[in-house]
């Protein structure tokens, strides 16, 4: 099992990307009670936790004066073991992975969130536009009247700006506004980096789990999805040798979708499932511990029985519901809309993975897989175009995403030379075999960021925060507080 600590990085040489405005707040307030930009709940319990609910009225825009700006709320819920209510324990704020997802639900004391409350109080932060954070749902975004407003609004909502409300949280949250300790998660931990680059003053310690995002000029989101196949077609190859039955059923499945009136059937929500859609279950099933089993079994139940002789094969209801069920594309919109956006700083993303895909020699192309006699590879983490037609919810945000896709003057996420003098304690999970953030461009930027301690591991998936239980979390802050020396 290959697992090892390293010692602090030191950083090398590389050009910094243009100096950008950040907007981090400088006030020095630090309150426990409501004011007007603040509103504290009170505290509730789940067994084991006591939990308190926040919410806070930010600038969309922090560019520009605060009074000017429109407001969006912020939510963060406060949790705490119980009876260390009053106790005055340090901070961590935890950054949800995504884009676009709202932070975990507690319903008990366990796995990481146990862990950590035994020695901090934790903030689960929904970032801006999920969960109760002015949502950003096809619901919600039907009262922007056109895909410019659209595309406009949403550039508000990335890494910058999720950094820009921490830092309005951790004033008014932490007594006198001191720093705190981040956990970050995949999606989380580049947003982790990003707050290293920009305000390192409100950093106590960070922690990253399988979230070290590529920083360098060359580090487009063309980079990164050349990368990332050649690990995507692994853990196809991983599968089908775990289960070579479904082989042949998942080209069974393809045949039957591609031949069916107009290449896909129907799905219940209104959407429609072609063969490239089926791809798309690799984004869970390949990446994540016991992704692999529960695409399987979702596959053995991938057909209705003949009950009557001679009726005409269908794939089930089950099975389709099954689907939808498995991707939250249509709830969480910003996944889809903002997902390429997160590698773009001053150039396009153009669907960069829609157009990588193609330079494979026909991999990824399922319909040409089952005509060669091939397993049909899944995809991974990837958004395409077409999705914005086989998503039934997504289909008015088409041009919105388009306009996105061309946008070409994304500001800089990070910044070389503050991360190449980072004083801030980091350790850092990488996973070996990630599916998600590549291993390789995850060790470039290491050797960035100074002072970086990294724990290498094939013992877990992109998944061990959740799945380790409290090892992985325990693992990290042991080699910032002396438990794990450097040698």
């Amino acid at each position: 099992m290959l697992h090892f600590t390293s010692p602090a990085l030191s950083p090398r040489a590389i050009p910094p990307l243009p100096a950008r405005t950040f907007s981090a707040m400088s006030e020095t307030i630090s309150l426990a009670e409501s004011t007007p930009d603040h509103v504290a709940g009170t505290w509730y319990s789940v067994p084991d936790l006591r939990l308190r609910d926040h919410q806070f009225t930010v600038p969309l825009d922090y560019t520009i004066d605060r009074n000017a700006s429109p407001k969006i709320s912020v939510y963060a819920r406060e949790v705490v073991s119980v009876g260390k209510e009053e106790q005055p324990l340090p901070y961590l704020l935890y950054l949800q992975g995504g884009p676009g997802f709202e932070c975990p639900r507690p319903t008990e004391a366990s796995g990481w969130i146990h862990k950590t409350c035994e020695e901090f109080r934790v903030i689960l932060m929904d970032q801006r536009g999920t969960g109760l954070s002015t949502p950003l749902t096809p619901s919600s975004m039907s009262q922007l009247d056109s895909a410019k407003e659209i595309s406009e609004y949403l550039t508000y909502f990335r890494a910058d700006n999720i950094v820009n409300d921490a830092e309005f949280i951790r004033v008014r949250l932490v007594p006198e506004a001191g720093p705190w300790t981040i956990l970050g998660q995949s999606y989380g931990g580049f947003c982790s980096v990003t707050y290293l680059s920009f305000a390192p003053q409100g950093l106590k310690q960070v922690l990253l789990t399988g979230g070290i995002p590529p920083v360098g000029n060359g580090s487009t989101a063309d980079a990164v999805y050349r990368a990332c196949y050649p690990q995507v077609i692994h853990q196809n190859e991983k599968y089908y040798k775990r289960f070579p039955q479904d082989v042949e059923i998942i080209r069974e499945v393809v045949k039957h979708l591609a031949e069916s009136e107009g290449g896909g059937v129907p799905l219940p929500s209104g959407g429609f499932l072609t063969p490239r859609g089926l791809q798309t279950l690799g984004l869970s099933g390949l990446g994540s511990s016991s992704g692999f089993e529960r695409l399987h079994y979702m596959f053995e139940r991938a057909w209705d029985p003949v009950i009557v002789p001679g009726s005409r094969k269908q794939i089930s209801y089950y099975f389709l519901k099954a689907f939808e069920n498995w991707l939250d594309f249509d709830t969480n919109p910003l996944y889809i809309l903002l997902h390429e956006a997160i590698y773009c700083q001053g150039d396009s993303s153009l669907w960069s993975a829609h157009r990588i895909r193609t330079e494979d020699d026909g991999k990824f192309d399922a319909i040409r897989a089952v005509k060669e006699g091939r397993p049909v590879f899944f995809t991974g983490e990837m958004v395409f175009p077409w999705m914005l037609e086989e998503v039934h919810a997504l289909r008015k945000f088409k041009e919105a995403a388009h306009l996105l896709a061309e946008k070409k003057d994304w500001p800089p996420l990070y910044d070389i030379a503050v991360l190449n003098n980072n004083k801030v304690p980091v350790a850092a999970a990488v996973y070996y075999e990630d599916m998600y953030v590549n291993f390789k461009l995850a060790m470039e930027t290491a050797s960035q960021i100074a002072g970086i301690r990294l724990w290498i591991t094939n013992e877990y998936m992109h998944s061990g925060l959740r799945d380790g239980g409290g090892q992985v979390l325990d693992h990290l802050l042991g080699m910032l507080n002396g438990r794990k020396p450097l040698f």
